[in-house]
């Protein structure tokens, strides 16, 4: 029964905090691909799924450490992976189309302070990742990273199931936690600053009962081993 309880705190919470680091990232899909929207030119699976795998393959190579190892890992990775490509992201839309980093959503980035209506193309939502987008993909990669962790951890080490197994449920944990977002986002969100952060509460509820679900099967899959 403590292990039940310690795989429902674990993978329950860690869903939610996938969800909640997935709402954090800039996604801009095919409009920021062409450059008329802010954002990372991919969609929100997509570029949640990338850092997610990052982060979990980070966590995985510290499997044997203590939990907050493994956790830190998982975040790093993941932070990591989506400072990369929203810097490479950058360069493209900067020294490739043109364009500056810049949001039509707000007259001012919340973080630098600098004005954003004056380098926003008319009749586009900005380009490229600003400063507030950019400090925001990095903190949902944090999120969303250790709480792949946090599901690999309860996993691998709770339930004591093969390195492989945890891998793969965890990813598939994660996969259903994008989507769940991805779903509740409805297309392109600029970060924490965007007016659609503010679905966030639907998102955690989604989560929340997707990981007493996900938990239960989980449990109960281990003893059949």
């Amino acid at each position: 029964m403590d292990k039940l309880i310690a795989v429902l705190v674990l993978i329950t919470l860690g869903s939610i905090m996938v969800n909640v680091g997935v709402h954090y990232v800039p996604v801009g899909g095919a409009p920021a691909a062409m450059a008329t929207a802010t954002g990372v030119g991919t969609g929100t699976t997509q570029l949640a799924a990338g850092s997610g795998l990052t982060g979990l393959i980070t966590a995985a190579a510290m499997s044997q450490k203590p939990f907050l190892v493994i956790l830190w890992n998982g975040a790093l990775g993941a932070a990591t992976m989506m400072a990369i490509t929203m810097l490479v992201g950058n360069f493209i839309y900067v020294y490739g189309v043109g364009c500056p980093p810049c949001s039509a959503k707000v007259d001012k980035d919340p973080i630098t302070g600098w004005d954003q209506e004056a380098y926003v193309t008319p009749g586009t939502e900005g380009h490229g990742i600003p400063t507030v987008s950019f400090v925001s993909g990095i903190l949902g990669g944090l999120l969303g990273g250790s709480g792949g962790a946090m599901v690999y951890y309860a996993l691998y080490k709770v339930l004591g199931m093969s390195a492989a197994l945890a891998g793969i449920l965890a990813m598939g944990f994660f996969y259903a936690n994008a989507v769940l977002a991805s779903y509740n986002i409805g297309g392109t969100i600029e970060g924490y600053h965007d007016p659609k952060f503010t679905r966030l509460p639907k998102a955690v509820v989604c989560s929340l009962v997707f990981g007493i679900v996900a938990s239960v099967i989980a449990y109960y899959l281990s003893t059949l081993m």
